[in-house]
């Protein structure tokens, strides 16, 4: 472990994954990933109510009493650090058992957690990001859709387009050329004074900030958020475009293309709904 990280399997420190391990051979696995604030992992429940479907869909058992006891011994590190801001990527690995896809009989879970500290004020809103095409599209598989499962290849091929085309994130369609998402957050625009964002069901995750922004942040600044199907034509007639993530919370786009947007007037207004459950 250095100084700016640690790591706990099952909650023992170590550096080293013990082999074999179902997760890197297969994906066999679920993931989260959490802001922490000064120790305090934030929207823990929702965090824990989507791996909680994720569980019943790959059909891992119930580990959640043992995640939130680990949750809270890495806050309690994290806060010991007196670190501002970390990450923290919690993973649920199926246990090891015999060769081949098949999983083990009652298989215990691996419960493995990474915690870095944050050099940035997650606190302040991030720059306007700029934008790609990602030429992957997302699969589909209703039964794998909205839950954040281990096998993430067409996020990490968008984003290293995103990377070669010197671009901040990457609009990723799916398999009929709809908007599904962003590599690494989820799509958000403003048109005739409604928010519209993807409809997910065959591909994409449910995001944390997702969800608090069509239950919560943008009702309270009087915005219904709807949930539909888009293409990329739609955001050519879009006000204002944004992404959520757990990171960033909200981030608004300043460009696509020969597409530019200035407005971020609803971003910002989001931002400061989470600058306020902040307090």
């Amino acid at each position: 472990m250095s100084q700016h990280s640690a790591i706990w399997l099952d909650g023992t420190p170590t550096s080293v994954l013990p082999l074999p391990d179902r997760g890197l051979d297969y994906g066999d696995g679920l993931f989260e990933t959490l802001l922490v604030h000064y120790g305090k992992p934030l929207f823990v429940e929702l965090h824990l109510e989507r791996m909680a479907q994720g569980l019943l869909a790959l059909a891992l058992p119930d580990c959640l009493t043992h995640v939130r006891q680990q949750l809270d011994n890495a806050g309690n590190f994290a806060a010991q650090e007196k670190w501002p801001w970390a990450v923290l990527r919690l993973s649920v690995i199926r246990g090891p058992g015999p060769r081949g896809y098949a999983p083990a009989v009652n298989s215990k879970p691996r419960i493995l957690i990474y915690l870095s500290y944050l050099d940035r004020d997650c606190g302040k809103m991030a720059t306007s990001a700029t934008l790609c095409v990602a030429a992957i599209r997302l699969s589909t598989q209703p039964l794998l859709a909205r839950i954040k499962h281990l096998n993430r290849l067409e996020q990490v091929m968008a984003a290293a387009q995103a990377q070669a085309e010197d671009t901040d994130e990457c609009v990723v369609l799916d398999q009929t050329d709809n908007l599904a998402s962003v590599a690494a957050g989820n799509l958000f625009l403003l048109r005739g004074g409604e928010l519209l964002t993807p409809k997910l069901i065959n591909c994409g995750v449910l995001g944390t900030r997702r969800r608090l922004i069509i239950e919560k942040w943008a009702p309270s600044i009087g915005l219904d958020v709807r949930e539909v199907t888009l293409t990329l034509s739609d955001l050519q007639t879009a006000e204002e475009v944004f992404y959520s993530n757990s990171l960033q919370t909200v981030r608004p786009v300043a460009r696509l293309s020969k597409q530019c947007w200035d407005n971020h007037s609803v971003c910002e207004a989001l931002f400061r709904r989470f600058q306020e459950d902040l307090a």
